[in-house]
């Protein structure tokens, strides 16, 4: 039996690498017995105490320092000239990513963190490790942590890091493959009942992430008395954002807890017209699978805001303008026929550029790169 072995990062904090990674374990196991998947985080494996602090440390630094974060990241995470940084990473965790790798004993390596895809890259330029490798990009860019030189396939969100991966860095095309960010196959299928024009009241969904930032409650509280529309808010694991939610009266806004559930994630995206969110990549790349418009009321420092701006550029969101009411704004566009008209044709073209459209030739992909391990 074949085993892929996945590497995300941070098992604290239900994020994005980690969907990736559960979407592409979904995908194999859908069509084959013969491929075992283990999904490990190296964080975790090397000190999971320290993993759970650096979670915490995290999301309280992006809280209430968010310009320093979104400075720092992109001094050693986005355009870095210094590789002093990694070195340091390398030195702390490379024992323990050679050590996993040789329990584990992988015929291929799926890396959906940039983290985890440095140093396989690094053990690969040294000929410490011959597995082959692949990069699962989780944003719609490709920050300077990721290994390129000596992993052997990539899976893009777009045509265009497909292009700037193959020119500036001399990867041959045929081993890039245009996939969109991976998403659960349980997305893919549209309801022909809910083509056309939303009408109202609009059904609006609300997200802040999987750990359910932004001032979701307050937004609602400022709208309830004026709008004539329903809002399901995806509270992730804020319990406290839940529980204000809860007391809003009436039947204007419903929560939710994390749901971890694709299927009724699903249900929910079919009953909505339109979603407010972070422009987080499984996210945006859900509500594109599904022709939901996608209204951006706030961004994370660093690479959500690098995210925003390539969204924009591909007509793909909609921005909502400091000092409007996020939920007012959202209607008022859902009502322009025009303006709905362009943002399904821009998802139309986003979605006809992809080389892998749907889980099912991903897998075939992968079935490839084992046959050849």
């Amino acid at each position: 039996m074949k085993k892929v072995l996945l590497l995300p990062l941070l098992n604290s904090m239900p994020s994005g690498h980690h969907q990736v990674a559960d979407a592409i374990c979904e995908s194999i196991r859908a069509n084959t017995e013969k491929i075992e998947c283990e999904k490990l985080d190296i964080l975790s494996e090397w000190n999971i105490r320290v993993e759970q602090e650096i979670v915490k440390g995290y999301l309280g630094w992006i809280r209430r320092f968010p310009e320093s974060y979104a400075w720092i990241y992109r001094q050693f995470a986005y355009r870095s000239k210094s590789e002093r940084p990694h070195r340091v990473y390398e030195i702390l965790f490379m024992k323990k990513v050679k050590d996993i790798l040789h329990r584990e004993q992988p015929d291929l390596i799926i890396c959906t963190h940039g983290f985890s895809s440095l140093f396989i890259n690094r053990l690969k330029e040294s000929g410490e490790c011959t597995v082959p490798a692949v990069n699962i990009y989780t944003d719609f860019f490709i920050n300077d942590v990721w290994g390129r030189s000596h992993i052997d396939y990539h899976f893009v969100p777009s045509v265009k890091i497909k292009s700037e991966l193959s020119s500036k860095y001399n990867i041959d095309s045929s081993r890039i493959f245009v996939t969109g960010i991976p998403i659960s196959g349980k997305f893919l299928e549209r309801d022909e009942r809910k083509e056309g024009e939303p009408a109202e009241p609009f059904h609006i969904l609300l997200s802040g992430g999987s750990v359910g930032l932004g001032n979701l409650a307050e937004m609602l509280k400022r709208s309830a008395k004026d709008l004539d529309c329903r809002v399901k808010v995806l509270c992730g694991a804020n319990k406290k954002l839940y529980e204000e939610i809860k007391r809003i009266p009436g039947d204007f806004a419903e929560a939710y807890p994390y749901i971890a559930s694709k299927e009724e994630m699903n249900t929910i995206y079919e009953n909505s017209d339109a979603i407010i969110s972070k422009p987080g990549g499984v996210t945006v790349s859900e509500a594109i699978r599904k022709d939901l418009p996608i209204f951006i009321s706030s961004a994370l420092p660093g690479q959500e805001q690098i995210n925003l701006q390539l969204l924009n550029e591909m007509g793909l969101v909609f921005i909502i303008p400091d000092g409007e009411d996020a939920l007012d704004f959202a209607c008022r566009q859902l009502k322009d026929r025009n303006k709905m008209r362009n943002f399904r044709e821009a998802a139309a073209r986003y979605r006809g550029s992809f080389e892998l459209a749907d889980s099912r030739s991903m897998f075939k992909v992968i079935e490839h790169m084992l046959e050849r391990s």
